[in-house]
């Protein structure tokens, strides 16, 4: 009997799970802390917690994981070359010090507007070869001609023997600046995401695991090794949407909203008619704004382990997460009686400074710290430290702000109250120390004249609301907050309902069902292994690829012997009528990932482009380990004409969707 391994590093936890492939079942499942930054151990932590003797039988493993993603958002990439080919407008904030724009690029036909300084190119290279790992180039148009971009790859690779990573490669979409950043960020990834994958080949072999090895893209699709490889930057985000298809797989639904309540955070997806709904703008990370195909998604900092805080009269969750008062009561003997002796007094509560926050040093070093930032981090130790034992030992009140800056430094980690704790107060979750939950409870409820479960229940309530926040202000895009909260509240006698189905993961996620039916009329769902459901995603995930191939006419005229070129693009009111006068004759540009070709008719054009995008399709779901006989391709075709158009469209854009299953068998 043979199964296959799914494994997610979410940002708390990572989870596996095995499933039988005769039928798709869930055989079993674990849960580990996720490992920072590196997050293999917590992976081998996971895997170590599985039954022995499935872990022999497992013919395909696919993992999902949070490191492309954090290395973007930390800023703890390679340092990479940018090369930017034609006239760009470049914003004042760059990713990186190494960036050159030489002459060069085309316009949107295709057509060389300027001829390309190789010698500048060469000239960068060589004054940057050693202070970089990899080298990113994206033309102006390569989208439409990528001949310019391919110059530069092949005299970089001879001149340093570097990476080069080309924007075609990665996007066919407009936006040649953005296609440079989504390079940039793709060579920064590469020799980390080639460490990662190594050791999880290596970890498979020692443990005599033979499996096909498959990750997850932010599209939800799956995706060969050697293509994870390449484009890492297509990992990004791969967490949400493993999430999304698992919520598909698990309630066996192909057209439904999607809520994961993390650690960290809530995530909100879609599945229509069984592919995940796709943003129309591309992924962005790290404030940089990529041509990276990601699924759509709605996502706040509202998560199992985010802070909640009291100030004035009011509870107040995140955005920070911190460690759960009850797990901290395990991980650290002593907690409980520090918790219960700690005391703050009202005027100082902020949200860093509160009587159930405490604070750890975290095991990563520091490096250029602030006088009062190194003065504060000396008194923190691996032992929980309170704002009391801080004012102590300084002999005077902490500064918010650089506890802040600490945190953010990721050189100290907090411990405060949580949903998680919460839901132990009020029983409905009950892994770890419920008393410590009580304390912290009762202590903050004390500042409100609040019972610890009134407390408890209320701070659930508030999490549910932002949950419910979260699933209205993703289908209803651009309804402003403060409107969606007012009808959730119930003013104005009004009451959202959901047409599809919203199903919900999580760990405890069906202690909020009710809390959210309270505010939204759907049909909540928690299926079955709920609590590992991206580990299933990961899993499952479908072979999936989109090539989109363009094809623009281009009318010819003659007038008085001499020939000009007419962009209907530029003369949208142009009509058969205006051109009557003048010879003319058609061209058809056909522009593909792989070539730029011209016709002189139409059907040739269409004919082409039909055959060509089918093979894109096919050669690239074969190449990533899926099998002919399963994958599906759907063509869909738009035109753009001007209203009254007789002849034929002045742009086709034909889209092309392989969908497969992968294989769970090895092939030699």
């Amino acid at each position: 009997m043979h199964f296959s391994l799914g494994i997610d590093a979410g940002g708390t936890y990572t989870d596996a799970v095995i499933i039988r492939d005769s039928d798709g079942a869930v055989i079993e499942s674990s849960k580990a802390l996720t490992t920072y930054p590196d997050p293999l151990p917590g992976m081998k932590n996971a895997i170590d917690a599985l039954n022995p003797e499935h872990l022999k039988d497992i013919k395909l493993v696919s993992v999902s994981t949070t490191l492309s993603t954090n290395t973007i958002l930390e800023n703890t990439g390679f340092p990479v070359g940018l090369i930017m080919v034609g006239d760009y407008v470049i914003p004042e904030k760059h990713p990186t010090d190494y960036w050159v724009a030489v002459s060069g690029g085309h316009n949107s036909d295709g057509e060389e507007l300027k001829a390309l300084d190789l010698d500048s190119v060469e000239e960068f290279a060589l004054k940057v070869k050693d202070k970089v790992s990899a080298f990113a180039v994206s033309s102006y148009f390569s989208n439409r001609n990528p001949e310019h971009e391919l110059a530069v790859k092949k005299t970089v690779k001879e001149l340093t023997g570097h990476s080069v990573v080309c924007g075609h490669e990665l996007s066919q979409d407009l936006g040649a600046y953005e296609r440079a950043i989504t390079a940039f960020l793709n060579a920064q990834l590469i020799p980390v995401t080639h460490k990662f994958i190594q050791a999880i080949v290596e970890e498979f072999e020692i443990r005599g695991i033979n499996a096909n090895l498959l990750m997850l893209k932010c599209d939800g699709s799956v995706v060969g090794i050697e293509e994870a490889l390449e484009k890492p930057i297509e990992t990004i985000f791969s967490g949400p949407a493993a999430s999304l298809v698992g919520a598909s797989h698990l309630s066996r639904l192909n057209t439904c909203a999607m809520i994961d309540v993390g650690g960290t955070s809530t995530d909100v997806a879609m599945m229509e008619n069984g592919l995940p709904q796709l943003s129309n703008f591309g992924a962005v990370v790290g404030g940089w704004q990529t041509r990276v195909k990601a699924i759509r998604m709605e996502t706040s900092a509202t998560g199992g382990d985010s802070h909640i805080w009291v100030k004035g009269d009011r509870i107040h969750i995140g955005p920070r997460r911190v460690i759960p008062l009850c797990r901290a009561s395990v991980i650290y003997p002593d907690f409980r009686d520090k918790l219960k002796s700690n005391k703050v007094a009202k005027g100082y509560l902020c949200e860093s400074i509160q009587v159930t926050k405490f604070y750890v040093r975290t095991d990563f070093r520091p490096i250029e710290l602030k006088a009062g930032e190194r003065e504060i981090y000396r008194h923190i130790g691996k032992e929980p430290v309170s704002f009391g034992d801080l004012l102590i030992a300084l002999k005077k009140r902490p500064s918010p702000s650089m506890l802040d800056s600490l945190i953010q430094k990721r050189l100290i980690q907090a411990i405060g109250f949580t949903p998680t704790d919460a839901l132990h107060v009020l029983g409905e979750y009950t892994e770890w120390d419920v008393e410590a939950a009580t304390i912290g409870a009762s202590m903050l409820g004390r500042i409100l004249k609040q019972s610890p479960e009134t407390f408890s229940a209320e701070a659930k309530r508030r999490v549910a609301r932002n949950i419910a926040e979260d699933l209205i202000a993703y289908l209803i895009e651009g309804m402003p907050r403060n409107e969606i909260d007012r009808v959730l509240l119930g003013r104005n006698f009004t009451r959202f309902r959901v047409e599809i189905p919203v199903v919900l993961l999580g760990g405890p996620v069906k202690a909020y069902v009710e809390d959210l039916k309270s505010l939204i009329n759907a049909d909540f769902i928690v299926p079955e292994h709920a609590e590992v459901g991206n580990a299933v995603g990961a899993l499952v995930g479908k072979g999936i690829k989109r090539v989109e191939i363009l094809i623009k006419t281009k009318v010819i005229k003659s007038l008085e012997g001499e020939a000009e070129n007419i962009d209907y693009e530029a003369h949208e009111k142009c009509t058969a009528e205006d051109i009557l006068p003048y010879e003319t004759k058609n061209e058809f540009i056909v522009f593909s990932p792989s070539e730029r070709k011209k016709f002189e008719s139409y059907s040739e054009a269409v004919e082409f482009a039909e055959k060509l995008g089918r093979q894109l399709v096919m050669d690239y779901m074969v190449s990533a380990g899926l099998q002919k006989e399963n994958i599906k391709i759907d063509v869909s075709r738009m035109h753009l004409a001007p209203s009254g158009w007789t002849d034929v469209p002045l742009e086709t854009k034909l889209v092309f969707v392989g969908i497969g299953i992968p294989k769970t068998t090895i092939t030699a």
